[in-house]
């Protein structure tokens, strides 16, 4: 059986499994908890609940990169 490191068993006592944290709380908990040596990256997936064939449900947008596209 595998052994959790000391970090990760802290981490682990200060979140709370069967709660839903705002999006603000989350990202602050997660710049708290961070536990690598590199900047560590987050994904987040969103479900919106919409229906794309409803013409008045459509979601578009657009988004300025940093870097541009290449």
């Amino acid at each position: 059986m595998a052994k959790y490191g000391k970090r990760l068993i802290e981490a682990k006592k200060k979140i709370e499994r069967t709660r839903e944290y705002p999006i603000e709380e989350a990202v602050k908990l997660v710049k708290e908890l961070a536990s690598a040596k590199f900047d560590e990256t987050v994904e987040i997936a969103v479900n919106l609940n919409v229906d794309p064939r409803k013409a008045d449900q459509m979601v578009r947008s657009t988004v300025v990169l940093p870097h541009g596209t290449g």
